[in-house]
């Protein structure tokens, strides 16, 4: 099991911005990739953003496209998700997710290895 650590979440108005972060045990033959996914209330957790641990391949969700980065820092362990504009339909649990070769690298059920969440709280 990996274990993964989610911080940077908050509450904050909408059109501000947010960096969370998932600290992870480093690149192994375990995993190679590192996403975030989120979760609102009543809704099915959404897969947001996804990074390999090589950096060559990012993807975000279309839903976020153009407001949401995901990038990482190998020297520290940790992937990070830019979060700008934020709007009230982005608030959410969001979790951090690592996994070897995910089929669906934006689908939940690729993952195995789960973060406990960070809280994301958009105000209009």
């Amino acid at each position: 099991q990996v274990k993964l650590v989610e911080s940077g979440g908050g509450s904050v108005q909408a059109g501000e911005s947010l960096r969370l972060s998932c600290e992870h045990p480093g690149i192994s033959i375990t995993h190679n990739a590192v996403a975030w996914f989120r979760q609102a209330p009543g809704k099915e957790r959404e897969g947001v953003a996804v990074i390999y641990t090589d950096g060559k391949i990012t993807r975000v969700a279309d839903s976020v496209k153009g407001r949401f980065t995901i990038s990482q820092d190998n020297n520290k362990n940790t992937v990070y998700l830019q979060m700008n504009s934020l709007r009230p339909e982005d608030t959410a649990m969001y979790y951090c997710a690592a996994e070897s070769h995910p089929v669906r690298p934006l689908a939940p059920a690729s993952y195995t290895n789960w973060g406990q969440g960070t809280q994301v709280t958009v105000s209009s």
